[in-house]
């Protein structure tokens, strides 16, 4: 409809419209409704050219024009007209009588044409001053007092036009909107303020209508609830629909699904937002960093989200501060305005203004300490009265509407004094506002004291003699400037007093206030001055706010309703709540809305009952609410795992219960990894990797059964059990199909398949649920079902740990702790200590290849396996060593560090005694040390001593040994393998040779150990081998103190025990003793004389040289079984001789003195004739040591080391 060309059907006559009442005061003259103040009174300039009427000249407003037939005039004319038939004392209606029956049909009639045009015609009023104004006063007015009607009918007509209003003209309707819905609906909707079942169904429909407007909230709490001069709009009607949700001790009824779909109509219209953005509009908590006058925030462009987001934002957390500073407040004044100072609301040095405006403008505030303080006599307090009163607008305001305003906003003190400094600095501001009647100051101050004393004089019960009108005027005769005001000015004060009374203790939280005359006027004060109304768009500027506010009474009542409902459709509408409120808290990440949102759902799956019945099971499948909220709770883990925190451990709990009844598919926690790796290859023991339905015990209440999910079901069909039943009924049949198919919709199995795509807090705390799940391994037998759900627990662990190889680091410590706590707590095998053991296991397997930084760690923590009791590491010795040669063989190329290849070794060396477990790990060994494939520096020493362990053990045959001490021999290569590495990359020489030296002497004392085997092959063999590898390093440079250190350590040590032996231990203890000791005495001379031209250099020669020759003679005198060898006897003759020439020949062994100062010589033939008296002779013959005498002297030199 425009405006501009009405048609014909609207140019009633005054009395038609009247409908014939002839007794009307509307009868052949213009309607003299109540405008207010700020109706129009007559029609100027502006009014005609409305019309659109080109060179019309301008008219006053007269009868002529307000008649014509068409055009705005008319309208307006019309318009008018409607609007006094909704003058609630036309009608016989008090804004209090909510009981009180009238005649319907003339105001529903008005409403009707006034909804039509409205609806018709739109924005179009906005182009017209006159009509717009009409709407914004008494139109607005009057239809929030006719909406306290006891009529359903004529409330929902009232809701219908407010909604049409909001819809074409919300931008000049601000101030309205707020009153209707504070003063209307909010009483209207909640049966503490007296209205009818009726009145709240209407109140509460229109709220939902309101509500299906897409941004009515937003703007609600843009516009409103973020100004600090406005109620909390958003808010209370977020809270009255939550609370009207709740069916407290009562069935569900109609108005709880009304409010509910109010509800949901916010949450799903943010919901719809999020997929539109924000243009990066999401910005950090606000905080104020300095002083800035509170009152006086600006907004540069109300029509920019890029500036009015900000300011809004900015405006709600003052308010919010405001608010907390009150509660201060009314506890203490002082600490109240401290705490204001401190949050940068008031200045450090408190000034008047600032303290007036926190009064003025900050909601909650104790009126009794506002008025104290107010009407205080110090100086400051005098000075905050007046800045207090300078924050009114009284302009061209009666003065009993300004007092009223002024009284309403503190509690005026009782002492006369403090009444007489607040009335004062009132007075003050009414005057300088409105002087029209008032000659000065001093005649407001008189006359509001006299309103003061009226008004309780005549509302006081105690008072019985009331005071009439001439009393009144004889009271207040000449007080203007010696001159009487207006008689008729001074009985409508009288009047006013009369019928309204001046609450002079104004109520604190008594809820939503009633309009009144006074607070109107008020109003359209306010609406010349307030802000641009801020129209928002499709985006979520303001949504996380928001939501932050009303998520939690939205999650309560949802929860209450789906709780008591017993219709699908209320189900699916409380689904639909939930899933809107799980996508709004995902996406503005507001983890702990999520948490509770999943704490709640999960009561309702019935899982977490603790419950007696007999078939959990069919329970399930015909609870239609329990199924629902089952797939919605794996629904909302599974779309929106990245933001639940807290949760985990109530789904795990739903979880767990389905395990229990045997409902999950078998495989639940797979790791997703190759069908190849999830099975062990035959012949090599048990498969380390069973499906979770290998672990399964009998679910709860259905005991003896099988688990899995269709093992489940073929249960049902069976008729084999151990216990006789009957066949099951369809309706069984049917509930279990139902339960298969709700639990098919949940892809529980995903939530940890796809664990590698969540984010990192989220997925910690997932593996710390699961951990909290498992429960705390106890020491002693537990009951299986405990077992069964630790061993659950800690396969879905392992599942998402070797799913989250690239985030290893975030979750390994809380894995390692848990694994090392069921070790360490395990003294018999059983299923958790092997899932533990070989699940530690599979992740070093799988882990290592990616994270080489980690590979220490996760080797190290193989370290638990040499923890194990003795008995379960028994029990399991021969797995673990087939997994770590396993591992060994893939990942040997990424273990670099000693401390990693200690713990292989050491774990290989422990096998080396069992009997089943000794052969892999001896091949495990092999595969690292043969022909020096994966030897490194880093490892050689540790991979001797294990090969030690081997040869050493009597498990198995002797092949083993003497295969492990050939392993030991060829391992010299990698040191010379290693001498000519450092030479090629020209590195420190001197410093690596050191080390392989080391690396030398502690092969070789490996092999001295060994030489003391009780069994003679391995005993002999040791021997060829530490003869080997003291010949054959001549590529590998050894200082001389390294080869005296292996002759004192290794050489002569080996020698000497073996003797002990020989001598005190029987035949059937060591077979062949002397068979050993010729291979023994043997390697003496030879290596001696390999390295005499070294040797012979050090000053420390002749020490070594009489070590030689001392277990010479021993060798020579030993006795073996009682008697010497006549074998061994003839073989050290024979070496020695072979020795004494060899040293003869090299110039060592020569006698240089005949004055008896030649050690050397004199030592040595000493030696010998212990041993044989005519050796030296041989050797040397008379004429030759005559010749010698005189032959240049051996000078020995320092030695190196």
């Amino acid at each position: 409809m425009q405006i501009g060309s009405l048609d014909n059907e609207f140019n009633f006559s005054v009395k038609q419209l009247n409908n014939g009442n002839s007794n009307s005061e509307y009868d052949g003259q213009l309607p003299s409704g109540n405008f207010g103040t700020t109706a129009p009174t007559g029609m100027n300039a502006d009014v005609v050219d409305e019309n659109g009427g080109s060179g019309k000249e301008s008219r006053p407003y007269d009868l002529h024009v307000m008649t014509e037939p068409y055009g705005v005039a008319s309208m307006f004319e019309i318009f008018h007209f409607l609007c006094s038939l909704l003058v609630v004392d036309h009608i016989g209606i008090s804004p209090r009588s909510n009981g009180m029956a009238i005649d319907e049909d003339a105001p529903l009639f008005a409403l009707g044409l006034i909804n039509s045009a409205i609806e018709l015609g739109g924005a179009s009023f906005l182009r017209h001053h006159s009509l717009l104004n009409l709407i914004q006063d008494e139109l607005f007015r009057n239809l929030m007092l006719f909406g306290l009607s006891p009529s359903p009918l004529i409330l929902s007509m009232v809701c219908s036009i407010a909604l049409n209003l909001y819809h074409h003209l919300r931008m000049e309707l601000k101030l309205q909107l707020e009153a209707f819905f504070s003063c209307v609906i909010l009483r209207l909707a909640q049966s503490r303020y007296g209205a009818s079942y009726q009145q709240q169904e209407a109140a509460m429909e229109a709220l939902v209508d309101f509500c299906r407007q897409k941004t009515f909230m937003v703007e609600m709490y843009a516009n409103l609830d973020c100004d600090i001069t406005y109620s909390n709009v958003f808010e209370d009607l977020a809270n009255l629909l939550s609370k009207s949700a709740f069916p407290v001790n009562s069935p569900l009824s109609s108005m709880h699904i009304l409010a509910l779909d109010g509800l949901i109509a916010v949450i799903q219209g943010m919901a719809e937002r999020i997929g539109n953005g924000s243009h990066g509009l999401e910005q950090a908590p606000v905080s104020l960093e300095e002083y800035a006058p509170f009152w006086m925030v600006k907004c540069d462009n109300y029509g920019d989200p890029n500036h009015w987001v900000p300011y809004v934002r900015r405006r709600k957390y003052i308010k919010r501060r405001l608010m907390i500073g009150a509660d201060h407040f009314n506890r203490d004044p002082k600490k109240g305005l401290e705490f204001l100072q401190g949050t940068h609301l008031l200045p450090d040095k408190l000034d008047p203004q600032s303290v007036a405006c926190f009064f003025r403008y900050t909601a909650g505030l104790d009126k009794n300490l506002v008025g104290d303080f107010l009407g205080n006599h110090d100086e400051f307090c005098v000075q905050v009265l007046h800045e207090f009163a300078q924050t009114f607008d009284f302009q061209d305001m009666n003065l009993d509407i300004a007092l009223r305003l002024f009284l309403e906003t503190f509690r005026l003190p009782g002492e006369s004094q403090k009444i007489q400094r607040v009335l004062e600095a009132f007075a003050e501001r009414y005057y300088e506002q409105s002087s029209l009647i008032l000659a000065n100051k001093d005649v407001a101050f008189i006359l509001s004291y006299s309103l003061i004393m009226l008004n309780t004089d005549l509302h006081n019960v105690q008072v019985k003699k009331k005071m009439t009108e001439d009393d009144f005027i004889r009271n207040n005769r000449r007080i203007n400037g010696g001159e009487d005001l207006p008689r008729e000015y001074l009985l409508e004060l009288y009047h006013s007093i009369c019928k309204n009374e001046i609450r002079t203790i104004p109520e604190q939280g008594a809820g939503f206030a009633e309009m009144n005359p006074s607070r109107w006027i008020d109003l359209m004060h306010k609406c010349k001055k307030t802000a641009p109304y801020i129209v928002t768009d499709s985006r979520a500027y303001l949504d996380h706010d928001m939501f932050a506010i009303m998520s939690g009474p939205t999650i309560a009542a949802i929860s209450v309703v789906f709780d008591h409902a017993e219709q699908e459709d209320v189900y699916r509408t409380c689904i639909d709540g939930f899933l809107a409120v799980a996508k709004i808290s995902a996406c503005h990440h507001l983890e702990d809305v999520l948490d509770d949102l999943v704490v709640s759902l999960c009561k309702f799956t019935t899982l977490l009952n603790p419950s007696s019945i007999e078939e959990p099971v069919l329970a399930f499948g015909d609870d239609m609410k329990a199924r629902m909220a089952t797939v919605t709770v794996f629904t909302i883990a599974n779309r929106y795992g990245n933001y639940i925190r807290a949760g985990w451990r109530n789904i795990l709990d739903c979880i767990l219960r389905l395990h229990k009844l045997g409902l999950l598919p078998a495989r639940v926690a797979s790791d997703a990894a190759d069908d190849s790796e999830l099975t062990s290859d035959p012949g090599q023991g048990k498969p380390l990797t069973n499906s979770l339905s290998a672990s399964h015990l009998p679910s709860m209440g259905t005991p003896r059964r099988s688990s899995g999910l269709m093992g489940r079901f073929s249960q049902l069909l069976s008729l084999e059990t151990e216990e006789p039943r009957s066949q099951p009924t369809e309706q069984q049949l049917a509930a279990h199909q139902r339960t298969l198919q709700t639990i098919q919709k949940c892809h529980i199995d995903t939530i940890f398949t796809e664990s590698k795509f969540l984010q990192a807090e989220s997925l910690l705390q997932l593996a710390r649920a699961l951990i909290w799940a498992a429960g705390r391994p106890q020491k002693g037998a537990g009951s299986p079902e405990d077992e069964d759900t630790a061993v659950f627990c800690l396969e879905l662990l392992i599942a998402i740990t070797l799913n989250n190889r690239d985030r290893i680091v975030l979750l390994w410590q809380g894995v390692y702790e848990h694994i090392a706590n069921i070790v360490q707590s395990t003294v018999m095998p059983c299923a958790l200590v092997e899932k533990a053991v070989f699940g530690l296991l599979r992740i070093c397997q799988r882990l290592l290849p990616y994270k080489e930084n980690l590979a220490d760690e996760l080797l190290k923590s193989l370290q638990l396996v040499l923890k194990l009791d003795a008995r379960v590491a028994d029990a399991y010795c021969e797995q673990v060593t087939q997994e770590v040669t396993r591992l060994v063989k893939a990942n040997s190329t990424h273990i670099r560090s000693q401390m990693g290849w200690r713990t292989i070794t050491s774990l290989l060396s422990v096998t080396a005694r069992h009997p089943e477990a000794s052969e892999p790990g001896f091949d495990a060994l092999v595969f690292i040390m043969s022909e020096g494939a994966h030897m490194q520096p880093s490892n050689f020493i540790l991979c001797i001593d294990a090969a030690r362990q081997f040869a050493e053990s009597r498990v198995g045959q002797s092949d083993r040994s003497i295969r492990a001490l050939d392993l030991m021999a060829g391992s010299v290569g990698c040191l010379v393998k290693w001498v000519h590495q450092t030479k090629e990359a020209g590195e420190d020489a001197v410093k690596t040779s050191q080390d392989i030296g080391e690396m030398w002497l502690r092969l070789v004392q490996a092999l001295r150990k060994v030489c003391l085997d009780q069994r003679e092959e391995v005993r002999n063999h040791a021997v060829s081998s530490l003869q080997k590898c003291l010949t054959e390093v001549d590529e590998v440079y050894h200082t001389h103190t390294l080869w005296l250190q292996c002759f004192d350590m290794v050489i002569f040590t080996m020698l000497d025990d073996l003797l002990e032996i020989a001598q005190g231990h029987s035949q059937k203890d060591y077979r062949n003793m002397e068979g050993t000791l010729t291979f023994a005495v043997k390697l003496l001379p030879k290596v001696f004389l390999q390295l005499l031209p070294e040797l012979s250099q050090l000053t420390t020669f002749c020490k070594l040289w009489l070590g030689v020759l001392s277990r010479m003679e021993k060798y020579m005198k030993v006795k073996i079984r009682g008697k010497r060898s006549e074998k061994l006897q003839n073989l050290v003759l024979e070496l020695l001789k072979k020795t004494l020439v060899e040293m003869k020949n090299r110039g060592v062994l020569v006698q240089r003195s005949a004055l008896g100062g030649d050690s050397l010589w004199e030592l040595t033939w000493l030696h010998v004739k212990n041993i044989s008296p005519s050796l030296q002779s041989e050797v040397y013959p008379s004429a030759e040591v005559d010749g010698n005498i005189n032959a240049t002297p051996f000078e020995p030199v320092v030695s190196e080391g």
